[in-house]
């Protein structure tokens, strides 16, 4: 997969199983899709599909979950905690890697027009692929539920953007559309359906109406009772986690519920989650706790520990979070997922890549490791105790550049493809010409902005490699020394992998610009890496 979208019908059936692993087939079994996650409630007789693939794929999944509902969900026998419409309420697409909004607002069209032709069922549209202002917001399409959509579609400002202004009482109505990623994240409170309702309404957005808003911006929430679990819960959905996150949501939670003195006891994500929100929360902790937690397994375990985001059942890290399950390119190729011994042969083999550039990241993120491994080697000792803080300052940074440097050793592999591609572009005509070479020149560019990014990136750690040089623990000394002398023979590399490259770049200005930047990079690494020994050399054991 190289364009991906990630698709998350809801429909409400979350009691019978044979239903829900009927519409699982049906995506799973479309071919393009990846089904990684369902997600159902019996009390709010619900479930929540989510599935990734290429836009066309992601449409065709979509179809065959709904042909499949349409067989199976009779929405005038349905009853539920959650509010819905329809036998598959919404349906909304959302971009993950190399598909912008407007490419999931074809998908939201191609899909609701598609659906109301074949189905003969009423669907709307909203989110990003809405029409009107009034229709972007799914509580507003949604406002009154199934039980008041025979009178709404009789109304025409409520005429469908697909398929006919009737009331069909076994599907009810569809909404779909295009959007950020949502997170459903629900709170755990040991009170009844109203208090949690009260909650929810002093946080959302919308709050109790116009005069009275709520405090948490791009949040929708509501209070229910999971009859299964014994508790209720503020369940809120988070439309934009970068806005107001997930701790942020979790805090003002506890803060509600302490002032109602009810207890919170844990969470729950439903569906995925992104690993930002995830990391954005394990910052929040780790500053407001004063904790020092570098690997990123760690600092998700913190989390869920510190959200309960495994009170009502397992939460595993592999399953919930989307990156962890939807595959980047062909892992099985990447340079860093195989041996050592394995990357070491195949620069060594007959072939172009991997080569120097490659190389040059490898050693440049092993420079990173080392100083990293020197800070810890000094963070936490009783001799070096009073240097703690400023290991803790130190060290993330080297940390955070060994990988970053180590996704180079692929991309810059990876780099001359685009200029490969260009070449073999048609040259028949003056235009087709014009345009091989604009591409090739383009395809140039990019090499080049592989490794200069490598050498920007250690032009960023010398004043931390400074400072280490100066207090880190000197049993660590050859291992510093090794740093500096790796970080430096990176920068060598990148140096030379860039002159390689704009050699034949035919626009002179920006040939001239990179050649003094990465000459400079590289004097500077030069000069970093000789103060660095000299201080190492200077300190007394």
């Amino acid at each position: 997969m190289s364009q991906l979208v990630e698709c998350v019908p809801n429909f409400s059936e979350g009691n019978s199983q044979e239903v829900i692993e009927a519409i699982s087939r049906a995506i799973a079994e479309t071919p393009g899709c990846m089904l990684l996650d369902v997600d159902s409630g019996p009390s709010t007789n619900r479930t929540v599909y989510t599935f990734v693939g290429q836009p066309t794929d992601v449409v065709e999944g979509a179809l065959n979950a709904a042909r499949a509902a349409a067989r199976l969900i009779d929405m005038s026998k349905h009853k539920g905690e959650h509010p819905r419409m329809g036998a598959l309420d919404v349906c909304p697409f959302i971009p993950v890697r190399d598909v912008n909004m407007d490419e999931c607002v074809l998908c939201a069209q191609a899909f609701g027009q598609r659906l109301a032709e074949e189905l003969d069922v009423p669907v709307y549209l909203y989110g990003e692929a809405a029409r009107t202002a009034s229709r972007r917001s799914l509580p507003a399409i949604r406002a009154g539920e199934y039980e008041a959509l025979s009178e709404k579609l009789k109304q025409a400002e409520w005429a469908p953007d697909f398929g006919p202004s009737t009331f069909v009482p076994s599907w009810g109505a569809t909404a779909t559309g295009a959007r950020k990623f949502l997170i459903a994240f629900n709170i755990n409170l040991l009170s009844t359906k109203e208090q949690a309702h009260r909650i929810a309404l002093n946080l959302r957005e919308q709050g109790r109406g116009k005069d009275q808003r709520g405090r948490l911006k791009k949040v929708q929430g509501i209070g229910w009772y999971l009859d299964e679990k014994n508790l209720a819960q503020v369940s809120t959905n988070l439309l934009d986690f970068e806005i107001t996150a997930l701790h942020t949501v979790y805090e003002e939670t506890c803060r509600e519920a302490q002032e109602l003195n009810l207890p919170v006891v844990g969470s729950q994500l439903v569906g995925l989650v992104p690993l930002k929100a995830i990391l954005d929360a394990a910052t929040f902790y780790c500053e407001k706790e004063n904790l020092f937690i570098l690997e990123e397994e760690h600092r998700i375990r913190l989390v869920v520990n510190r959200l309960g985001l495994d009170s009502l059942s397992p939460f595993n890290p592999k399953e919930r979070i989307i990156e962890y399950l939807v595959p980047d390119g062909r892992p099985e190729q990447c340079l860093v997922n195989k041996s050592l011994g394995t990357f070491i042969r195949e620069v060594g083999a007959r072939s172009a890549a991997p080569g120097g550039g490659s190389v040059a990241a490898a050693t440049a993120a092993m420079g990173a490791a080392l100083a990293s491994m020197v800070g810890l080697m000094t963070y936490g000792r009783r001799q070096f105790e009073h240097l703690d803080a400023e290991m803790r300052r130190l060290i993330p940074p080297f940390h955070a550049a060994l990988a970053q440097l180590t996704t180079l050793v692929d991309t810059d592999a990876q780099a001359f493809t685009g200029y490969l591609e260009a070449m073999k572009l048609p040259k028949n005509t003056p235009e087709e010409r014009d345009r091989r070479a604009a591409a090739m020149q383009d395809g140039l560019k990019q090499a080049v902005a592989v490794p200069l990014s490598l050498a920007e990136m250690v032009a960023l750690l010398w004043p931390a490699l400074q400072e280490l040089a100066l207090c880190g623990n000197l049993a660590c000394r050859s291992d510093l020394q090794v740093a500096a002398k790796a970080l430096e023979t990176g920068v060598f590399g990148a140096y030379f992998n860039v002159l390689t490259n704009l050699k034949d770049i035919t626009d002179k200005g920006f040939k001239d610009q990179i050649h003094q930047r990465v000459s400079s990079l590289l004097q500077d690494a030069q000069t970093q890496a000789a103060l660095v020994l000299d201080r190492l050399e200077a300190r007394q054991e």
